[in-house]
């Protein structure tokens, strides 16, 4: 089976490998405000861009090692370059893992020291992640349960709360006020996509699902 291509991304470990300089020093960066918000934060870790890490390239006294950057591109042969205006796959870690199961990140971390779930898409900076559709398609194989709920809140963007080492402090974002909640609904196992997207819209209104089977 060929691996899933996922965009070039890099954790801390890989900035200070590409820069040649200690990782506490591209903690710093983002502490400062040198390195920008990340590109993604899964499972409380922080991710950019290789594009976004390449624009520090010749500022300052910052210059990208390009022996290391051939290795770092040679490491991931599955991985692409995003357009700027391209939509980037859900990518999750340990933490996101384990909702999307109904598990506890500690069942994931053994089943992936027993292999017993599908290789990571990426490791990076120590850290596993996956793309979502890769634990979801091996969950059905494995004929494990997911939750359809977390699905649909990862597919709308949405995370647990999440801060990532190094974060600089801001004001915590305010919700909207709440609509009227929507009526209650029952849908047929040939009613998946339909399912989905209702409660993709019910969760992305702040509310929570109660999913109960029926025989």
């Amino acid at each position: 089976m060929a691996q899933a291509r996922v965009p070039y991304l890099l954790g801390h470990a890989e900035i200070a490998s590409l820069f040649q300089i200690e990782r506490q020093t591209s903690q710093k960066w983002r502490t400062e405000g040198t390195l920008p918000e990340p590109d993604l934060v899964a499972s409380g870790k922080p991710y950019w861009l290789l594009t976004t890490v390449l624009r520090l390239d010749g500022v300052g006294d910052r210059q990208v090692d390009e022996r290391q950057l051939d290795a770092y591109k040679a490491a991931i042969s599955h991985a692409y370059v995003p357009r700027e205006d391209e939509q980037l796959p859900v990518i999750i870690g340990i933490q996101e893992v384990a909702r999307v199961l109904g598990r506890d990140a500690q069942a994931v971390s053994r089943w992936r020291n027993r292999r017993r779930i599908a290789e990571p898409d990426l490791v990076l900076s120590g850290s596993p992640l996956w793309l979502l559709e890769t634990i979801i398609a091996d969950a059905y194989q494995r004929q494990r349960s997911v939750v359809l709920a977390e699905i649909a809140l990862l597919r709308a963007g949405q995370r647990a709360p999440q801060k990532p080492r190094g974060r600089r402090s801001g004001n915590p974002a305010v919700r909207p006020p709440k609509a009227v909640a929507p009526a209650e609904r029952t849908f047929t196992s040939d009613e998946q996509a339909t399912a989905v997207e209702f409660l993709e819209s019910v969760l992305t209104q702040g509310y929570s699902v109660v999913i109960k089977p029926q025989t």
